[in-house]
């Protein structure tokens, strides 16, 4: 195991600023996340079966290309978007899942 070189005090400073926004950006995407299940719980009281919409993910993937204003690459950011709509996709899959499961007990 190696041992941790000492930290300076901006050093420490800056870490603590990173660890504080960490948590702001974890509370973002939970939050992001329950909005994208509403948006799914609408689009299965519509009668929508599809889960995934390619349009409104290109739209996504493109106003955060627009917005982005780096350092990240366009690359990175936008995979860390295609990720967060594959993972936002699978908790509407499971939220439909659990929902015909429940009808299904009903019936």
């Amino acid at each position: 195991m190696t041992r941790r070189e000492p930290e300076t005090a901006e050093l420490r400073r800056l870490r603590q600023r990173i660890n504080a926004l960490d948590r702001r950006i974890v509370g973002m995407l939970n939050e992001r996340a329950e909005l994208a299940r509403e948006v799914g719980r609408a689009k299965a009281a519509m009668g929508r079966r599809a889960i995934r919409d390619g349009e409104r993910e290109r739209e996504v993937l493109l106003r955060v290309t627009m917005a982005n204003q780096g350092p990240l690459a366009q690359a990175d950011l936008l995979a860390l978007y295609q990720r967060l709509m594959v993972a936002t996709r699978a908790l509407e899959a499971q939220d439909r899942a659990r929902a015909e499961a429940r009808s299904d007990d009903i019936d």
